[in-house]
């Protein structure tokens, strides 16, 4: 795979229109020995339970973008060729955060110590920039996993979970509106939706596929998860996707 250094680039991510979703279904059993302001009450409460039921991800909402501006040695020049990888430089991505509300989903699978690791990572960064996070657990299911992530139409799904990569090589290409951030692995020749983030001891690319270090659990620590999450969200938001950044 190509490396390029790093420089400048600008570019928007594709954005994938938003659909309504029902809300569920809400069942309530009334009995003859309520009063009516009981009856009442319960209306009311039933009323402002359906009001609170229509999911805010259901309403459209600006296209998220970069608040701040990546440091130096953050986006390559000349562009890089597709599926490249790319070495931006320690921190260049601190200082680039999303605006409020971005809406994201964490797609997880597996309960080993790197899984957790990432997911952790991803939690208290979507807490620290006052992301919308939600979590999908495929376990079980992985494809089924990925349709549901897909059908909640966040803003951006992340992928945790080296079981996912080959799930993902299947279903992202036929979906290329939807953003996907694969952090701690990548898939072989991704589609331009597809960013990842990998380093020495995580770069996983799919069952009988070599990787470009061998895998380290111990290599998967809060800061580097961490810095994986914000360098990776940074790419996307800046338009750097469909490499892999390579961080150390």
């Amino acid at each position: 795979m190509e490396e390029w250094d790093i420089a400048d680039l600008h570019g928007s991510p594709a954005r994938r229109p938003q659909h309504a979703r029902p809300c569920p279904t809400v069942r309530t059993t009334l009995h003859r020995s309520q009063t009516t302001a009981t009856l009442l009450a319960g209306a009311l409460a039933l009323v402002l339970g359906l009001a609170g039921c229509a999911d805010a991800w259901d309403t459209p909402h600006p296209e998220p973008s970069a608040i701040g501006t990546p440091g130096a040695g953050f986006l390559p020049t000349p562009t890089p060729s597709p599926e490249a990888t790319v070495r931006p430089v320690a921190g260049s991505w601190a200082d680039v955060h999303p605006s409020p509300g971005m809406r994201v989903v964490l797609l997880t699978a597996g309960d080993d110590e790197p899984t957790r690791a990432l997911a952790s990572a991803v939690q208290r960064w979507a807490s620290d920039e006052g992301v919308d996070l939600r979590t999908v657990e495929a376990d079980g299911d992985l494809t089924g996993g990925i349709v549901s992530a897909m059908g909640m139409d966040p803003d951006l799904i992340v992928s945790a979970g080296n079981d996912l990569v080959d799930p993902l090589a299947t279903v992202s290409p036929n979906h290329l509106g939807q953003q996907f951030l694969v952090i701690g692995a990548e898939i072989p020749e991704p589609t331009y939706n597809v960013t990842s983030v990998d380093w020495a001891g995580a770069s996983f690319r799919g069952e009988g596929l070599g990787g470009a270090s061998v895998f380290d659990p111990a290599s998967f620590t809060p800061e580097r998860c961490g810095d994986a999450i914000r360098a990776g969200v940074a790419a996307v938001l800046t338009g750097l996707t469909g490499f892999v950044l390579w961080i150390d």
